[in-house]
């Protein structure tokens, strides 16, 4: 007679559900944050990269005219802000209007418009030279071919300069007696220009 053997005992199953155990649920986790870590991996990455392709903008209009082939004594020092265009259209501001004896007295407008390529600039406008006693609108500057001169346009007439004049910037006055002229009165610009038709 045979022994009976005990009946075998049921083997414990674990539970798959995500509920009863800690397991599941942590994998989950990881996997939802997987993705957004390599979404952000991959824009930290992109604009670094970008960053890097972008150009160094010149700090200021006077580190700017350097590398268009032009002296950075063509605008006084109190220059406040700049902004250009990718055609070279630009906007200079100034704190204010003011003067600048060259070999003749320069007027700035507080605000100067113009186009930059490189050797020279066109369209301009906010600069005033006197002659004699009367004021002149500069509508364009341009080096010249030697490159130790700079041609001033004022309508149909020009006049070159040595380029050495306006190695430094300039300080601006804010009258033309100030500037180095007698002959204007302080804190008015009287304005007869001849406008380039």
């Amino acid at each position: 007679v045979r022994a009976q053997q005990p009946p075998p005992r049921p083997r414990e199953t674990r539970s798959a559900h995500p509920y009863r155990s800690g397991r599941p649920r942590r994998a989950m986790a990881a996997a939802a944050t997987s993705p957004l870590l390599l979404l952000l991996l991959s824009l930290c990455a992109a604009g670094i990269l970008a960053g890097e392709a972008l150009p160094q903008l010149a700090t200021t209009v006077h580190d700017l005219l350097p590398e268009y082939g032009l002296p950075r004594g063509l605008l006084p020092a109190s220059v406040t802000s700049y902004s250009m265009t990718e055609e070279g259209e630009f906007l200079v501001e100034l704190a204010a209007p003011c003067y600048v004896q060259f070999s003749d007295l320069v007027y700035y407008d507080r605000s100067i418009r113009g186009r930059l390529s490189y050797g020279k600039i066109t369209d301009l406008s906010g600069i005033q030279v006197k002659k004699v006693f009367v004021w002149l609108t500069v509508t364009g500057m341009a080096v010249v071919p030697s490159g130790n001169a700079i041609e001033f346009q004022v309508g149909f007439l020009s006049q070159d300069l040595p380029i050495s004049m306006f190695a430094d910037i300039p300080t601006c006055r804010k009258n033309a007696s100030g500037a180095g002229a007698s002959s204007c009165r302080d804190g008015e610009h009287q304005v007869a220009a001849v406008e380039a038709q």
